[in-house]
């Protein structure tokens, strides 16, 4: 069985602030920002290079019913965190140092305006399709 992730939620307390940081801060591409009935906001992100994207938005249970800054640890994998991290920090993001786990696994953190936190992932061998 082949399994794709396509889509992870993020709750977060202020659309447009989420919006602001993921796209203008971060670089992530704007997919979708769509009201489809009163009260509903949706909004999809996706990081560059990703096949997956980051969902937030108001008025449905997706977003609702899991509270602001509740996600932790999640992986952003890049090919070079040195430069990304760099690039990240040069964007203003207030981005931890790296810090290498050994076996060529390398990690530095940092967080969105509400607290959800992410994680840049370093793995020296995945590179090419397995990236």
């Amino acid at each position: 069985m082949q399994m794709k992730l396509e889509l992870v939620i993020v709750p977060v307390s202020d659309v447009d602030r989420a919006k602001a940081f993921y796209v203008d801060t971060l670089g992530c591409s704007l997919d979708v920002d769509v009201a489809p009935m009163d009260g509903v906001r949706v909004v999809q992100v996706t990081p560059p290079g990703s096949a997956c994207s980051l969902g937030f938005g108001s008025g449905l249970g997706a977003y609702d019913e899991m509270a602001p800054g509740s996600v932790k640890a999640l992986h952003l994998v890049v090919a070079d965190i040195d430069s990304a991290r760099a690039e990240l920090a040069d964007r203003g993001v207030e981005i931890g140092e790296v810090s290498d786990v050994g076996g060529g696994v390398r990690y530095a953190g940092f967080a969105d305006p509400d607290g959800n936190s992410l994680t840049l992932q370093e793995m020296a061998w995945r590179t090419g399709d397995a990236y």
